[in-house]
C-alpha cells in the first residue's frame, strides 16, 4: 500500500488496429515480443510504427541487426513513410545498443531482432539459448528502469513457434504472433499473452505496395457472397479478443478410396474427428468410409469451440448435397453428449450478424437473446438433433 501507482501511459503507435491488438496503445516501459515466419511483414509494421510516432513527437531509434542502413532506408522510401525524424542504427552488440539508448533517451526503440543480438559477457555465439536470453534481460532491465518501450523481433521455428529459450515469452510484458500466409494478401497478428491487455485479439491488415494497411471492417473480407447458396458452406459467429468476427467454415464431404482422412484448416484437427464421432452417435449422421475436409475462409485461425457447431451442420451440408440458406449464422459448442452449450457474448455476436445483413440465426439455448434484435430471427437449440432438424 505504500507503492505509488500512477495510471500507464500509452503511445499510439498511428495503426488502429495494431493498437487494438497492444489493449489501447504502446505502454511505456513496456518490452513486445513479435514473431512470424520470415516475409510475412514484421519488420515492415515496425517501421511503420517507427516512423508514425517519430513524425508524432515521440522520438524512436530503429537498431538493425540483420540488414544494412541503406536496406532499411530503401525500404523505408519505397513505402514512401515520413523518416526525416526515426534514428537508426546497425549493431548487434548489446552493451553498444545500451549506451546508445541512455545518450539517445528514445520513448520507443525496435531491436530487429533479437536472435542476431550478443553480449559482450558471454563467450557463445548469437542465437544461441544464453545469449538470446542474456540480452533480452539486459534490454528488458533497461525499459523497465527508463520508461523506453520496447519492440522485440522474434525468429520462429518451422513449427511456427518462437525460437530460443520460452523463458524468452515470460520476460517479456506482450508476445504477438503473425499469421496468414505469406502469398495471402491479409494478414493478422494475434497477442497470446499481454500483460496490459486482451489476450487471442486479433488485429486484421492487408498487405500493399505501401505497407501493411488495416482493415477496418474484418467480417466483410472474410465472407464471400455467392449468387445462389452452395453446399457445405456457412457463416459462423466466432469471436477474436474482444471483437466479433463473422467467417465462412466450408465442408467438402466425398468417398474415401483408402483410408478416410480427416483434414481441418484454421481448426483443430483432433477437435474435428470428435465432433465427427458425436455427429453420428447423436444426429444420425455418419460420415464412415468419407473423406472429410474442413476449411476456415481467409486464413483465419479458429482458437475458440463456438465453432462446434458451425462445423457440423457444414458437414452434413455437404454429405448430404442441400445448401444452407445464404442468410443464416451460427455459433455453438457441442458437447460429447450431443447438448449444445452456450459460449461467451452471444448478445454481440448476434448485433455483429445483424449488421451484416443476416436474417436468421441458430444458437444455444442459453445464447437466446431476452430482447429481439431487429430483422434477425433467432432459433435456440439444446441438443443437436434439435439443430439439425432447425436447419
Amino acid at each position: 500500500n505504500q507503492i505509488s501507482v500512477s495510471n500507464e501511459t500509452r503511445l499510439q503507435t498511428g495503426i488502429g488496429e495494431f493498437d487494438r491488438v497492444l489493449g489501447g496503445g504502446l505502454v511505456t516501459g513496456s518490452v513486445v515480443l513479435i514473431g512470424g515466419d520470415p516475409g510475412i511483414g514484421k519488420s515492415t509494421i515496425l517501421l511503420q510504427t517507427a516512423t508514425h510516432m517519430a513524425s508524432a513527437n515521440s522520438p524512436a531509434l530503429y537498431v538493425t541487426g540483420e540488414e544494412s542502413l541503406s536496406q532499411v532506408a530503401m525500404r523505408g522510401k519505397r513505402l514512401e513513410l515520413p523518416c526525416d525524424k526515426l534514428k537508426i542504427m546497425a549493431e548487434t552488440c548489446v552493451e553498444n545498443i545500451l549506451a546508445t539508448l541512455r545518450a539517445e533517451k528514445p520513448m520507443v526503440a525496435v531491436i530487429d531482432s533479437i536472435q542476431t543480438l550478443y553480449t559482450e559477457a558471454l563467450q557463445s555465439a548469437p542465437g544461441g539459448v544464453s545469449q538470446v536470453r542474456e540480452s533480452a534481460a539486459l534490454l528488458t532491465r533497461y525499459a523497465k528502469q527508463s520508461g523506453t518501450a520496447l519492440f522485440l523481433v522474434g525468429h520462429v521455428t518451422k513449427e511456427g513457434s518462437l525460437a530460443g529459450p520460452r523463458v524468452l515469452e515470460h520476460m517479456v510484458d506482450c508476445v504477438l504472433y503473425f499469421e496468414g500466409e505469406s502469398d495471402s494478401r491479409f494478414r493478422m497478428i494475434r497477442a497470446v499473452k499481454n500483460r496490459f491487455g486482451a489476450v487471442n485479439e486479433l488485429g486484421v491488415f492487408a498487405m500493399t505496395d505501401r505497407g501493411l494497411r488495416e482493415v477496418a471492417n474484418p467480417s466483410a473480407i472474410f465472407l464471400s457472397r455467392y449468387e445462389e447458396p452452395i453446399a457445405g458452406s456457412i457463416v459462423m459467429i466466432s469471436r477474436e479478443g474482444t471483437r466479433p468476427l463473422l467467417v465462412e467454415v466450408q465442408a467438402l464431404v466425398d468417398d474415401s478410396f483408402a483410408n478416410p482422412r480427416r483434414v481441418a484448416i484454421g481448426l483443430d484437427q483432433n477437435r474435428l474427428a470428435m465432433l465427427l464421432a458425436i455427429l453420428h452417435r447423436h444426429g444420425g449422421v455418419h460420415t464412415m468410409g468419407q473423406d472429410v475436409f474442413v476449411n476456415v475462409v481467409g486464413g483465419v485461425k479458429v482458437l475458440e469451440t463456438g465453432s462446434d457447431l458451425a462445423v457440423l451442420l457444414a458437414v452434413t451440408s455437404s454429405l448430404r448435397g442441400q445448401a444452407l440458406p445464404a442468410d443464416l449464422a451460427v455459433f455453438g459448442e457441442v458437447g460429447l453428449s450431443g447438448e449444445i452449450r452456450p459460449v461467451p457474448n452471444g448478445q454481440e455476436r448476434l448485433r455483429e450478424a445483424a449488421k451484416h445483413g443476416f436474417k436468421r440465426a441458430i444458437v444455444p439455448k442459453g445464447n437466446v437473446p431476452r430482447q429481439e434484435i431487429e430483422g434477425l430471427e433467432v432459433v435456440g437449440v439444446g441438443r443437436l438433433h434439435e439443430a439439425l432438424a432447425a436447419v
